[in-house]
Formats: C-alpha cells, structure tokens, sequence
C-alpha cells in the first residue's frame, strides 16, 4: 500500500512543478481571444504560430538569445576553471585559514545585492567594462564562483589521497596531478557546476539591467521585459512564446547531461 502512494505523491509533485511550463506552452499557442476567455481551457481551441511570429518579428530575439549563450556558456567555463584549483586547495590543505575561507564564501551567498550593486557599477566604470558583455561575464563569474567552489570542494575530498600519492610516486607533480588524475574522477561534480553556474547566468536579469545599457547588447532576460508596454499591460501571446524558446536551451542542456549531473549530485550528497 505504501508503493503507491509514494508513486501519488510523486507524480503530484511532478505535475506541481510542470504545471507554470505546461500552461506557458498553452497561452503561447492560444489566440488574443482564448486568453481573455473567462473560463480558460488547458488545449487552445484555435492552436496560433501568430504568437511565435509575432514574437520574432517585434524583438530581437535570436540576437539576443545568442548573447546570453555566450554569456552563460563563458561564465560556465570560467567558474569552473577558476572553482576547480581552489576547491582542491581548500580540500587538501586543512588549515585555519582555509576554514575561514570557506566560511567567508558562504556568509557571502547572503548579502544583499542592493549593498553592493553602486561600488560594482563603480568599479566596472573605471575598468571601462560597463555596457560591455565582458563586464557581465565578470559579475556573473563573481557571483556563482562562491558557490561553486563550495560546492567543487566537497567532491575533492570524496577523491582518497592514496592516487595522489601514488601519482608523487611516479614523478607527477601537483599541476599535473590535478589535471590527470584528479580532474577526470570530478566529472560528476564538474558537470553540475557547470548546469548551475549556465542556469544561473541565462537567468539572471538584474546585473544585466544595471550593467547593458544599449538596447543592442540586451540579453535574452532584458529582451523578454519588452512585451511589457508603458502602462504594464503585457502581450501575453508574444510574451509566452517568447519564454517558451527561453527555456529550451536550459532544457537541452539538462537533457543532455542529466545522468552524470544525476550521479553527481548523489555523490556529493555523500562525500560533502
């Protein structure tokens, strides 16, 4: 009897958590008439590509989608190149400082971004990086590095010692021990540092409305509050395909690296 109630439960859940996507699907496909019916229905009666069209014809949606690709596949890269060194260095060399470190990293995770988004504006004006793609890559970077090497952290010390050892014993050192030895084990680790540092990149909406000022270097997140006119009405339709298409690359994403990223977040559930 338990069975099947864990399986109620679980396709509960899962109907909670697909139910905004699959209702977003639906109004993208339904006409200005079926969204402003007052008993809405889950199939569009009269199924449109106007909304998509419609979409593609008023914003600069392609252009702005590949620049949120370069931006979050660079931030990807970054951050774990940058995370994968320090987190064997927190891992393996147990001290004091390292303590505090990682300590510091997560305090971080809590401040505000109000108190720090004036002194950011600040510093990436006098870098000459404000309006610039670079300029939000580095906050990006900056902002998912903490975590990510919190994170990376836990997987390296899951890797036993012996195999380092037993690479000094052969003449590696320590650049090429981590590159050759240590660095292929992480691979669960490494793929699902790599889907939070992209996920959260794509998303993000914020530092890119502060940081991109012209309209020509807008992310997908920016391009997406333009279906919303002057006076806050929302063009549903256009709006709804155009979220639909934003959400694809997240989900190929997932979808190709959901095994590893699976038995990657299992394994640092246990080594962490």
């Amino acid at each position: 009897m338990k069975t099947p109630l864990k399986y109620m439960a679980l396709l509960a859940y899962l109907i909670f958590l697909a139910f905004p996507l699959l209702w977003l699907l639906s109004t993208s496909f339904k006409t200005q008439r079926e969204m402003a019916n007052l008993h809405p229905r889950w199939i569009p009666h009269h199924p449109t590509l106007s909304n998509f069209t419609d979409a593609f014809s008023t914003q600069d949606l392609t252009g702005s989608a590949l620049r949120s690709l370069v931006v979050a596949l660079s931030v990807a890269v970054i951050t774990v190149v940058l995370a994968l060194p320090a987190a064997y260095a927190l891992a393996r060399h147990r001290s004091m400082l390292n303590r505090v470190a990682i300590g510091w990293v997560l305090v971080s995770q809590v401040f505000p971004v109000m108190l720090i988004v004036i002194p950011l504006f600040m510093i990436l004006r006098k870098l000459d990086l404000v309006n610039t793609l670079p300029g939000l890559i580095l906050v990006h970077v900056t902002f998912t590095l903490p975590f990510a090497l919190w994170m990376l952290q836990g997987y390296v010390r899951g890797v036993p010692r012996e195999l380092e050892e037993a690479a000094a014993v052969d003449g590696a050192g320590r650049v090429r021990t981590l590159v050759r030895v240590i660095a292929p084990l992480l691979t669960p680790g490494v793929i699902a540092t790599l889907l939070f540092a992209f996920i959260s990149s794509w998303n993000e909406f914020f530092f890119a409305l502060v940081i991109l000022k012209d309209p020509g270097k807008a992310t997908l997140p920016l391009t997406l509050v333009k279906f919303t006119g002057a006076e806050q009405a929302a063009r549903l339709g256009p709006l709804a395909a155009a979220s639909v298409l934003a959400t694809i690359p997240s989900l190929v994403f997932f979808a190709v690296i959901q095994r590893r990223l699976r038995s990657g977040l299992t394994a640092g559930a246990v080594k962490g």
